[in-house]
């Protein structure tokens, strides 16, 4: 089940939980919402303060690794995880284009990362299917 599981639509689906929940009805409210400070660390510089869309983008970043890692597999489970992945780019990317709130940096980003889990699942999965049969045919 994990591996059927496209975990790019966690991030995805706590911005949409932020832009009902905290977010107003433009693009300009949203933008405030993901300005919130998520934690703040005096250093000798000066303070440094992580926005709510930056933490956004670093959670997006850390399942964008996770799927890439199980898209080296070629079974049965990796190309449904696969199908299910260009579901929710096709779905991030309408949000993007179709509805205000959406439209902010930290949503393209995410969107991105989204198609980078569809397309370098496709990838990753056919250079490791073509390099099993590789092997398999050296018998």
């Amino acid at each position: 089940m994990f591996n059927v599981f496209p975990l790019m639509i966690i991030p995805v689906i706590i911005y949409v939980v932020i832009a009902f929940v905290f977010g107003g009805a433009d693009q300009a409210s949203m933008a405030l919402a993901l300005d919130w400070t998520v934690f703040r660390i005096p250093m000798v510089s000066g303070p440094w303060s992580l926005p709510l869309g930056d933490f956004l983008v670093i959670v997006g970043m850390f399942f964008l690794f996770i799927e890439q890692i199980k898209a080296a597999g070629s079974g049965t489970a990796t190309i449904i995880n696969h199908g299910l992945s260009m579901a929710v780019f096709v779905v991030a990317m309408a949000l993007f284009l179709l509805v205000g709130k959406f439209g902010t940096s930290a949503f393209f980003l995410l969107t991105l990362m989204t198609l980078m889990d569809t397309v370098g699942g496709f990838v990753v999965t056919v250079v490791a299917a073509r390099r099993d049969l590789a092997v398999g045919g050296e018998g």
